[in-house]
């Protein structure tokens, strides 16, 4: 029921932690080792790197952050050993690596994340000029990314339904507690939206469109297994739920603020409004009705209460601004309706 506190997934358990930092120490171990057997240095620091760099808790990610580190490590080595092949160690052959380390970094990297191993590995390169060492380095990025992308998803990998299930109840939680905040507010004649703390957010009505993507993709990669029944259905309510519930707290944000004061006129003294006060008990209905319905319980009871409570404030406050204040719980409810229809 709204109010219910839930462990939030973003912030990982013990267990978690523990397994993932496991996973970290094997796959920065291996290379290590192999490169000493080897014999690339006897010091192979870079081939622990990409369990540092790259391993992330989503270890299907590992293939493409993978690709990306070693074409900067590859263009990083080529840039600094025909720099320094031409310029001695100075001033200005260091700026000349600055400045084209920078260009590769840009280069080849995404739009908004650039490729920052370029100029990682052109100084590295640079402070150790050393015949053998670009090769070297090379070599043991080589062998470091190879682990991590054989080995990380064979340690303790990740269930993807079961990261989108647990973020489905934080977000079921966190939406609960916001609308049952509101409703309070209204109910008492407060001012009928404060400012969204940090965790109930834009962080909140992301969460759905993330759980959603990471669901399709395990779906994609897991052919062969069967996700958790219904877990899809109320997922797309989530996602749906998101959209409207966002428009209707910004409504209510949007009236809180009231029209902008004539600098020249006498303040007027604040009247209450009884729309905003009326509504709190459909404020309250919706909450319950999509409480129960992301929890996969019956809420055929809870929707039609909703509903009959959308009527009574329609007939009671049937003004073109009490409608758009309404929008986004009716839409919420069409929502609602859609998902018992496609459960039936």
């Amino acid at each position: 029921m709204p109010g219910t506190v839930a462990v939030d997934p973003l912030v990982p358990s013990a267990g978690a932690r523990l397994r993932s930092g496991a996973r970290l120490v094997i796959c920065a171990a291996v290379p290590w080792y192999l490169c000493l057997w080897w014999g690339t240095s006897t010091a192979p620091v870079p081939a622990a790197l990409p369990a540092v760099l790259i391993l992330r808790e989503d270890v299907y990610a590992a293939p493409r952050l993978a690709w990306e580190r070693l074409l900067g490590v590859f263009a990083g080595v080529v840039l600094s050993t025909l720099l320094l092949d031409r310029l001695p160690p100075s001033s200005p052959s260091f700026l000349a690596v600055l400045v084209c380390g920078c260009a590769g970094m840009y280069l080849l990297g995404r739009p908004g994340s650039p490729n920052q191993q370029v100029l990682i590995t052109a100084l590295m390169i640079y402070a150790t000029a050393l015949p053998g060492y670009p090769l070297a380095r090379l070599a043991e990025t080589l062998v470091g990314i190879a682990v991590v992308v054989l080995l990380g998803p064979l340690l303790w990998p990740p269930d993807p339904y079961r990261s989108a299930a647990d973020g489905l109840d934080a977000y079921r939680a966190g939406v609960g507690r916001l609308l049952d905040g509101v409703a309070g507010r209204l109910a008492r004649g407060g001012p009928p939206a404060a400012p969204d703390p940090p965790p109930e957010g834009a962080q909140l009505w992301l969460r759905p469109q993330a759980c959603r993507a990471a669901f399709d993709r395990a779906a994609r990669r897991r052919r062969t297994r069967t996700p958790p029944d219904g877990l899809d259905g109320r997922l797309g309510l989530a996602a749906r739920s998101a959209v409207t519930l966002q428009c209707f707290t910004q409504e209510l944000r949007e009236r809180a603020r009231g029209p902008v004061p004539d600098p020249s006129a006498a303040p007027a003294p604040s009247a209450p409004d009884p729309a905003l006060r009326d509504i709190a008990p459909l404020v309250r209905a919706t909450a319950l009705a999509l409480d129960a319905a992301l929890r996969g319980d019956g809420f055929a009871a809870e929707l039609d209460r909703a509903r009959g409570l959308d009527l009574a404030h329609r007939s009671a406050h049937p003004t073109r601004h009490d409608a758009v204040l309404r929008a986004g719980l009716h839409l919420t409810h069409e929502a609602l309706s859609d998902h018992l229809a496609a459960r039936r």
